[in-house]
């Protein structure tokens, strides 16, 4: 089966996103299938943290579609987007770190029992739960009730996510996941990404890092100033063309032609540029770039790969 015989669970349309007059956000495509990886990067201020609350129900668009199941929405709250099976895991996780694991799993949605007004917590049962949920995202925990702040930065992602997977997610929003985590720890929530995925969820994994990205993405999106810059499946771009966009490789380019005019400065090992340049001439001519500029400006650079689309379809 193709990724096109299966409906997409989450479709953002040319969407965008604007504060009274400065504009955050404009003409973004994206769409999230179950059992692939929607990869999301970009710099500082490219937009990754607006489209994150657009798509967790914190913020509404203010232009073009956002589709859930093949409806159109506009939510009000992230409840709103939790109904629809959206929940997002952002850096700080959301835990209490002097409180054991089995609470943080259960933090604000705890089990009870007894009959009102008697009822009190259900301790067992949500042992119980925490244990199998995070057994089956491949984390075994000898005692539950040790602080969740004793585990490691990998541990406390998976606990995030099996949580969020727990209370009915179905497209689960990673936000910089390994941003604060060693070689080590970043290769055990990649782990838990490519886990998730194999659950049948839909994955937008929010990064920095393009290498990590390409371990695990299926489909990889490049935000730059707001912009949809580049928009490939895993298929039609390389680790190193990914990397030059994430870089900027026309600015990168552009440095490079201004640092062999100054004596002394060594230019040969720097990367020339000369193929996202190309890209976004490519791209520019298709008609998918996100505004008009010269072949080698960064908003010139479109879609790459697929047929000259410029969605992020996965």
């Amino acid at each position: 089966m193709t990724d096109q015989d299966t409906a997409p669970l989450v479709e953002l349309r040319a969407a965008g996103k604007s504060y009274g007059n400065v504009r955050a956000l404009h003409g973004v495509d994206l769409t999230v299938r179950a059992g692939r990886v929607a990869c999301v990067l970009g710099d500082n201020g490219a937009g990754k943290s607006t489209l994150i609350k657009i798509i967790s129900g914190l913020h509404r668009h203010t232009e073009g579609q956002f589709l859930v199941d093949g409806e159109p929405v506009s939510f009000d709250s992230p409840r709103d987007a939790l109904a629809k099976g959206i929940a997002a895991v952002y850096q700080d996780l959301a835990t209490v770190p002097l409180m054991p694991v089995w609470r943080n799993f259960f933090l604000g949605s705890e089990l009870t029992k007894g009959p009102w007004p008697l009822r009190r917590l259900d301790i067992a049962r949500m042992k119980e739960t925490a244990d199998r949920e995070l057994r089956a995202m491949g984390i075994a925990l000898g005692d539950l009730e040790q602080p969740i702040g004793t585990l490691s930065g990998g541990q406390r992602q998976c606990v995030a996510i099996a949580r969020a997977v727990y209370f009915g997610a179905r497209v689960l929003i990673l936000d910089e996941p390994t941003a604060a985590l060693g070689v080590k720890q970043s290769g055990v929530v990649l782990k838990y990404i490519a886990a998730a995925r194999e659950r049948g969820l839909g994955v937008i994994f929010i990064t920095h890092n393009p290498h990590h990205a390409y371990m695990v993405g299926d489909h990889f999106s490049v935000l730059r100033l707001g912009t949809l810059e580049l928009s490939a499946a895993r298929g039609d771009i390389t680790l190193e063309e990914l990397t030059n966009h994430m870089a900027g490789g026309a600015e990168l380019a552009a440095l490079r032609h201004e640092l062999a005019q100054v004596r002394g400065v060594d230019v040969e090992g720097l990367p020339a540029g000369d193929g996202v340049a190309s890209a976004s001439v490519e791209a520019s001519s298709a008609g998918s770039a996100g505004s008009a500029g010269s072949a080698g400006s960064v908003g010139s650079v479109g879609s790459v790969g697929s047929s000259g689309s410029s969605g992020a379809d996965v």
